[in-house]
């Protein structure tokens, strides 16, 4: 008998095991999938370009760390449970006139959200204000900051859901926390007066704690209309405006003219296969179909 401990005999197959395949399974235990998928690949390269092991070994560690970069930044856009993925690089700006692009710019790079600042949309229903607090809301998941989108009705239902099983204080204490919340469409459906001090309370407990963006297709006068009170209506305003940057979006509904390019567009090229489809008769002069 050797007399070694059982702490000290090596794990069953780590003598036969391949280098290849004890490699791999360290990898899988250090959870670095990258390196496992690149390190073959990396090597045969840096071989080639005569790289030494330092460098080889940064070029994998270089790799790990954006992989590791952008399947974090996918999980904070999926916990952030967007309706879709949007950003600047896709919104018309000359399509709403009154909507103030330098400040748009100036919030996409989320120092508001760090100094706890909110953003509140306004204008007509169209106007790309969804899009907008969308694309702000990606910028803040791939700066590292957590994000929850939800409309008004739709956070609503979730509070009143969550008193009646008695986890409201739980759903409360998530939403405080997260860096940036997401309100859209606030006007669209009317609140009930419960609904309306459940959604009081949210925005409360995240003053001067956490951003807010709020989309509105209503001006702060009309808001007294969905939160059934007046002096609600002060409160929250008094809330989510004291720190606040605030967007203008009236104009023609972007969504309108959009659907109306795509409508002359398709007549346009419905036309074009028409004429060349058609052809004319060289004794009679008549336009005849194939």
């Amino acid at each position: 008998m050797s007399g070694k401990s059982g702490a000290d005999t090596m794990p069953t197959g780590t003598m036969s095991g391949t280098p290849q395949v004890l490699l791999a399974h360290h990898l899988k235990q250090l959870k670095l999938p990258t390196v496992l998928r690149e390190y073959d690949k990396v090597a045969r390269e840096c071989a080639r370009e005569g790289v030494d092991h330092p460098r080889y070994l940064l070029r994998l560690i270089e790799l790990e760390l954006i992989d590791r970069e952008r399947r974090t930044i996918e999980r904070r856009i999926k916990a952030a449970r967007f309706p879709a993925v949007k950003s600047l690089d896709t919104f018309d700006f000359t399509a709403i006139a009154s909507l103030n692009k330098m400040l748009v710019l100036e919030l996409a790079r989320c120092e508001f959200i760090l100094r706890r600042e909110n953003v509140i949309a306004l204008g007509n229903s169209g106007t790309g204000k969804s899009h907008v607090a969308l694309a702000l809301g990606l910028a803040a998941c791939q700066k590292g900051l957590t994000v929850t989108f939800t409309t008004a009705a739709a956070l609503v239902h979730h509070l009143m859901e969550a008193r009646d099983e008695h986890r409201l204080l739980k759903q409360q204490r998530d939403l405080q926390a997260v860096q940036l919340l997401i309100v859209d469409e606030l006007g669209y459906v009317p609140l009930s007066p419960t609904g309306a001090e459940l959604l009081f309370e949210v925005f409360s407990q995240r003053y001067e704690r956490g951003s807010t963006i709020v989309t509105s297709n209503l001006p702060f006068e009309d808001w007294t209309s969905v939160l059934r009170s007046e002096r609600l209506t002060g409160a929250l305003l008094d809330r989510l405006t004291h720190h606040v940057h605030i967007l203008t979006m009236n104009g023609d509904s972007y969504r309108l003219k959009q659907s109306a390019g795509q409508r002359r567009a398709a007549a346009a090229r419905a036309e074009q296969n028409q004429a060349t489809t058609e052809t004319v008769d060289p004794d009679t002069s008549e336009i005849t179909a194939p």
